[in-house]
């Protein structure tokens, strides 16, 4: 899988997340077992991790915020391991090679919190009667022992038993369930390869109905309070649907699964194959549906194609905000080009001081890296029309399904499509702090 760096004890994986990951490895698969009990928000499991070395080492480290490991083993072998602070770090019982494979195992419990971040508190949350993960950026450790880096990818089964008046939806299809007195276990499987901030486990008193069927299955799992404010502003979710594989390519996964939360949220959140809203989000008024695209374009820019570091974020937030004003130009005419000039307009109002090909990790979930992305995307549209345009989108869809990109892969994907001119756009887009004018050429608009 690609890396940013190498990483050996003196080195980070990500600049931007220097506490979380580490490259010596690779995770190709996680087996979670896990024990969740809602009124004393206790979870306990055990993680096996199928690992593949990248580097010869000894040694390994694997992420673990506010749980205590109780156990460690290599291959079924205990071996000799510490925990402090956020990180386990694992003596192998014989250096490795690269290429070499083997299990690690680690049995773990406490009761679950966010992790505090420069951006706030992420991971899992206890709700008021319930729970919900919330990963992104660097969550993903307080719940499961993983190596939290977007660029390690890998399939997943997540078996939960929790108390069964309580719904669980977590990211996989549920291929497993099974009552036991007052306890439910269910089985979710992943087969796409998934970024560790994108899996995410939902637990509440729930109902759900299917929004469609057709061309993807779409449900959502929800308080029964709000199905209808819900499914009102969700009404067109199916017509977006078949507008986005006509622009991006085929839905990347095998479903799609809106979650609403009795809590509020500060914002909607993408995980594979899910979305999650909040109840201010979705009031029935049709006020929030950009967001909705937002989210649903998530699964191909974020999910299928996961950006390696974090300072790519625009390639995940640009595409997802521009498919917001396509969404807009094929339900309701408002073209994207009218929707780019009015984000002009008020960016160039604001300081010219971020640069969007590298904003660093303040300002990574700055609005004008998403909005400025969303305008880089739509000038290479108007420099190269709309049959290239799209037809370099769906290219870039395609080869690059459930793996993981770069802006530098990226730039060169579009120079080959479009020609070295989109290079230099990109250049100046991307690494310029001004905002550049939008092309005046009218390629697609005509």
């Amino acid at each position: 899988m690609p890396r940013s760096t190498k990483v050996r004890d003196d080195e980070v994986l990500d600049p931007y997340v220097p506490e979380r990951g580490d490259g010596r490895y690779a995770v190709t698969h996680y087996d979670l077992d896990l024990v969740y009990r809602v009124s004393s928000n206790r979870l306990s499991g055990r993680a096996t991790l199928d690992v593949s070395y990248l580097e010869e080492t000894d040694r390994i480290a694997v992420d673990l915020a506010g749980l205590r490991a109780s156990k460690v083993t290599v291959a079924g072998r205990t071996v000799p391991w510490t925990h402090r602070g956020d990180r386990i770090m694992v003596r192998l019982p014989d250096t490795a090679v690269v290429g070499d494979t083997t299990t690690v195992s680690i049995t773990y419990a406490g009761n679950p919190r966010p992790a505090r971040s420069r951006w706030g508190a992420v991971g899992w949350e206890e709700l008021d009667d319930g729970a919900l993960v919330a990963s992104q950026p660097s969550g993903a450790a307080t719940w499961f022992p993983c190596n939290d880096h977007p660029s390690d990818k890998a399939t997943y089964r997540i078996a939960i038993d929790c108390d069964s008046p309580y719904d669980v939806v977590a990211t996989g299809t549920l291929t497993a369930q099974r009552v036991r007195g007052s306890r439910t276990s269910r089985v979710f499987e992943q087969e796409s390869p998934m970024a560790t901030y994108l899996a995410a486990v939902h637990i509440g008193q729930y109902t759900r109905f299917t929004l469609s069927r057709e061309p993807v299955r779409q449900e959502v799992v929800l308080p029964a309070g709000f199905i209808a404010p819900a499914r009102a502003d969700l009404s067109r979710q199916p017509r977006m649907m078949e507008v986005f594989e006509r622009l991006f390519g085929p839905y990347p996964f095998t479903d799609y699964t809106v979650v609403v939360t009795p809590d509020e949220l500060e914002m909607p959140l993408e995980a594979q194959g899910m979305a999650t809203f909040g109840p201010n989000w979705l009031q029935g008024r049709g006020h929030e549906e950009r967001l909705v695209a937002h989210e649903l374009a998530h699964q191909w820019f974020g999910n299928s194609l996961t950006i390696a570091t974090w300072r790519d974020i625009w390639l995940n937030e640009g595409f997802a905000c521009y498919a917001e004003w396509l969404w807009g130009e094929a339900a309701d005419g408002i073209t994207a080009d009218r929707s780019a000039r009015e984000h002009w307009s008020r960016l160039a109002t604001l300081p010219q001081d971020i640069v969007i090909g590298d904003p660093g990790p303040d300002l990574m979930f700055d609005d004008r890296v998403y909005k400025r992305g969303a305008l880089t995307v739509h000038a290479l549209r108007r420099e190269s029309g709309d049959p290239s345009f799209f037809a370099m989108v769906r290219d870039w869809v395609a080869s690059n399904a459930h793996g993981s990109v770069t802006t530098e892969a990226f730039r060169a994907h579009a120079s080959r499509h479009l020609g070295t001119r989109a290079e230099e756009l990109l250049d100046d887009w991307l690494w310029g702090a001004a905002l550049p004018d939008l092309p005046t050429t009218t390629a697609g608009f005509g």
